[in-house]
């Protein structure tokens, strides 16, 4: 952690500032300590680098595991492709000007795939997550440092006072939560005025109640996780294969067996080798089939949110054919 962070951080819930004991320093980073608050005293440790926020992976225990176990496979420095890269620009529209120098959080951030993105382009990274898939994110981009600062920590209950953050994004992770529409609310709360957000969600629509792994999803996020992920190894030596073809069908029948097989396999991944290919279908497969939580949006549910935190429609778009994509901007005098 650096110490200016701490011109960031709050106490959760009180927003109370926080004062920093230091124990181990190497360099600017303070690699083990404790921030304690100034109006509860409640302690809050830094380990390995990292404050913590929260003490346990709890309802996240999946992300931890699966982000651990595959933490290179969608880091673009380490795949040799640039599919996160695009990804983070056509959700957030943001170019390397507007994020230079800035503040920015990433809600959920995993392995760090679209922090190294942002910090990439000159910003200033608060990578947060829930669960221990922020210690794999502080090892794939160490060198970051100072550039890139960790917290485990909640998106529902977030260390930054209101109107804290130049830049938040989250991309792909509020469906994984107990309560999407109150991750919305919060984390706008947490944007300054005339600050901007880029949120993605999974979209919900009639056939979503339909897709194979809703189906089966009941059972497998029940499972002991360890099973699941040798389970998933074992079959996709078949699996990986048959749906490489299935997928392939024209006449959007490839779309019809996508949707009735829930093997992620990824036939447009043209920068991949097989082999990235096959890594990313076992991630993928488990990071769909594992969650404790899996809650998509409708794009109105969605709408309903951003009114509701004080985000009027002419102040954000949807970017991307992902209809629950939003990129916008919180206007002065509007909470």
């Amino acid at each position: 952690m650096n110490p200016k962070l701490l011109e960031l951080l709050r106490e959760p819930t009180t927003f109370a500032e926080l004062e920093l004991y230091p124990e181990v320093v190497e360099g600017e980073e303070v690699i083990e300590g404790r921030l304690v608050s100034r109006e509860t005293g409640k302690t809050y440790l830094i380990r390995d680098g990292i404050v913590r926020f929260v003490g346990t992976d709890g309802y996240t225990d999946s992300f931890g595991m699966q982000w651990n176990r595959f933490s290179k496979v969608q880091l673009d420095s380490a795949n040799g492709a640039d599919y996160s890269k695009l990804r983070f620009e056509q959700e957030s529209t943001w170019s390397d000007a507007d994020l230079r120098d800035q503040w920015i959080l990433d809600a959920g951030c995993g392995c760090g795939r679209f922090a190294e993105v942002a910090a990439a382009k000159g910003a200033r990274v608060i990578a947060l997550d829930y669960s221990s898939a922020v210690d794999a994110a502080r090892r794939n981009l160490k060198d970051r440092f100072p550039d890139v600062q960790y917290i485990q920590g909640d998106i529902l209950n977030l260390p930054f006072a209101p109107d804290a953050l130049p830049f938040v994004y989250s991309i792909g992770v509020l469906q994984h939560t107990p309560d999407p529409r109150q991750c919305v609310l919060e984390l706008i709360k947490r944007v300054k005025p005339d600050g901007r957000f880029c949120l993605t969600i999974y979209p919900r629509k009639w056939t979503t109640r339909f897709f194979s792994k809703y189906l089966i999803r009941p059972v497998t996020k029940r499972m002991p996780q360890k099973l699941l992920l040798k389970m998933i190894e074992f079959s996709m030596p078949v699996l990986f294969p048959l749906t490489d073809v299935l997928f392939r069908l024209p006449l959007g029948i490839g779309k019809v067996f996508s949707f009735m097989i829930p093997v992620a396999t990824y036939i447009n991944r043209d920068q991949f080798t097989r082999k990235q290919r096959y890594e990313e279908a076992v991630l993928d497969t488990f990071d769909m089939l594992s969650p404790t939580f899996d809650q998509p949006m409708r794009a109105s549910e969605l709408r309903s949110a951003l009114h509701d935190a004080g985000i009027c429609q002419e102040d954000y778009k949807y970017p991307t054919s992902i209809i629950c994509n939003v990129t916008g901007q919180k206007r002065t005098g509007k909470s």
